[in-house]
Order: structure tokens, then C-alpha cells, then sequence
């Protein structure tokens, strides 16, 4: 199975950057899409962003349109959330996941990974 795995998370002060990273690791069989969600204290665990592997077409929640990026390299099996113009409400634990396309709906996605921590202090 396949199962994600993230990195690059850390404490940065608003209107810093972070670049996330998810390695889908186990194997070359992998879903469609890769997924990102964030979940705050106290709230639901909400979509981020997509990327499909072939084709690499994209969807962004409205909340981080034109602050982060996708990318991936398929050799690596690794997707890229690059993160500018952080915003202390961006603070949360971000996760990937595998999925059939870039539904924004958490329900889509199949395996998860562990999350990493994101804090932006203002």
C-alpha cells in the first residue's frame, strides 16, 4: 500500500515561506492525485490543495490561491506545496493523502500520512 509521507514543516513568521514535502513511498502503484488538508485546533480537517500525477492540472482552496504552489517530480513520487505570504491563521497540521482526482472532499482521499506541523507566528 501505498502510504505518504510529510516533511518540511516548522515555526515561520507571517508573510514567511515553507515548502512542504509528500513522498508516496510502497510501491509504484499510486492513486491519480495527490492531496493536501490542514487541520487547525478545534476544526475540521479541511482541503488544501491537488495535483495530478499525469498532466500535473491542479486545484487550490480559495484561502490559499495565489500563496501556494504545487509541483511534483514523478521520478521521486514526491509532491511540492511551496508556501509564500504565510498567514497566522495558515497555522495547522498539514497532511497528504492519495486520491482518485482533486476532489476537495476528504472522504475522496485514501491513504494518509502522519501530518507535519505548520505554525505561523504573527
Amino acid at each position: 500500500q501505498v502510504q505518504p509521507v510529510e516533511s518540511g514543516g516548522g515555526l515561520v513568521q507571517a508573510g514567511g515561506a515553507l515548502r512542504l514535502s509528500c513522498t508516496a513511498s510502497g510501491g509504484i502503484f499510486r492513486r491519480a492525485a495527490m492531496g493536501w488538508f490542514r487541520q487547525a485546533p478545534g476544526k475540521e480537517r479541511e482541503f488544501v490543495a491537488a495535483i495530478a500525477w499525469i498532466g500535473g492540472n491542479t486545484n487550490y482552496a480559495d484561502s490559499v490561491k495565489g500563496r501556494f504552489t504545487l509541483s511534483k517530480d514523478n521520478a521521486r513520487n514526491t509532491v511540492y506545496l511551496q508556501m509564500n505570504s504565510l498567514k497566522p491563521e495558515d497555522t495547522a497540521v498539514y497532511y497528504c493523502a492519495t486520491g482518485p482526482g482533486l476532489s476537495t472532499s476528504r472522504n475522496s482521499y485514501g491513504s494518509w500520512g502522519q501530518g507535519t506541523q505548520v505554525t505561523v507566528s504573527s
